[in-house]
């Protein structure tokens, strides 16, 4: 690996397990544990720096000079690849979605002080953007740029997902993760061993077409025997949608759990789980492997 990624990579802390106590989950014979990947890094936490890793790596093997992505005005994907690009001295631009404030959010604030160029763009022409799913598809690229989808929804992106499946050291039957791409879905998909299940939690409304998105990205693994699926009933009106008894779920969790959660990923993935658990979803003796995708940062939007 390219020695600067390297350096980077040696800052990191450990992504530990720990598992979730409470009563009615005990009394339904599941063990739920919490893989805490917000603590790999105070910026490039969660399931940025490992979907961006390996992106990385080719972008620098290509000796590409700016790094060009997309996303929302709370970004996490954004906020992480300004960072990373400040620390390993590539420029970055981000093509926003909507119009530009009268004002930058912290977030945007963040990107532009670490030196990411920022352009916002309509929602339809956003919408477009979509369409290009390989670092080189861009049609406006410039000599030197690196195109960077959505969420870093790159095949690289998996690689580095995966190496988590391998962090495991407890057996499990089943690993849930949110969903925005389903990126890191596919990734986990990609590494799981026989037997096991992934469970998705899909954190937009009407994320049926995920699946598709899934299988796209999984075509060239061998994936076919694998046991996945995405639950797409708790997304609480809509990606960044909020209600009281999501917001109330994840005040109660960090009070009882000492966990700080965000609304827009692993808060709802958690209460999903909460919700399923109390059903009676899972069978009694299953043992489950939550993973917390970080993006703490974007609570901000929600102060």
């Amino acid at each position: 690996m390219n020695q600067q990624l390297l350096a980077f990579e040696r800052q990191l802390q450990s992504s530990i397990l720990v598992q979730i106590k409470e009563p009615f989950i005990q009394e339904q014979g599941i063990e739920l544990w919490l893989k805490r990947d917000d603590l790999l890094h105070p910026i490039m936490s969660g399931n940025k720096w490992r979907k961006l890793k390996y992106i990385l790596e080719h972008a620098l093997s290509l000796k590409a000079q700016t790094i060009v992505s997309m996303g929302g005005a709370y970004s996490n994907h954004l906020h992480a690849l300004a960072y990373v690009g400040k620390a390993l001295q590539i420029a970055t631009k981000a093509k926003i979605r909507g119009e530009q404030p009268a004002l930058l959010n912290p977030s945007l604030q963040d990107m532009s002080d670490w030196g990411m160029q920022l352009e916002f763009v309509a929602r339809t022409d956003y919408r477009e953007l979509r369409n290009y799913q390989r670092y080189d598809a861009l049609p406006e690229l410039q000599v030197g740029e690196y195109w960077l989808p959505e969420g870093g929804a790159l095949p690289l992106a998996l690689r580095g997902v995966a190496e988590l499946v391998g962090e495991l050291d407890v057996d499990y039957d089943m690993i849930c993760v949110p969903c925005g791409t389903a990126t890191t879905l596919a990734g986990i998909i990609s590494a799981l061993p026989e037997n096991k299940q992934a469970l998705g939690f899909a954190a937009l409304k009407g994320a049926g077409f995920l699946y598709d998105d899934v299988r796209q990205m999984l075509k060239n693994t061998l994936h076919h025997n694998k046991d996945w699926s995405i639950q797409l009933d708790y997304h609480f009106g809509g990606f960044a949608k909020i209600k009281p008894d999501l917001c109330a779920f994840i005040q109660q969790f960090s009070k009882t759990q000492g966990i700080a959660l965000e609304p827009v990923y692993t808060g709802k993935m958690l209460y999903g789980l909460y919700d399923l658990i109390r059903q009676g979803y899972f069978t009694a003796g299953q043992r489950i492997i939550a993973v917390h995708t970080g993006g703490l940062q974007g609570n901000r939007g929600f102060a």
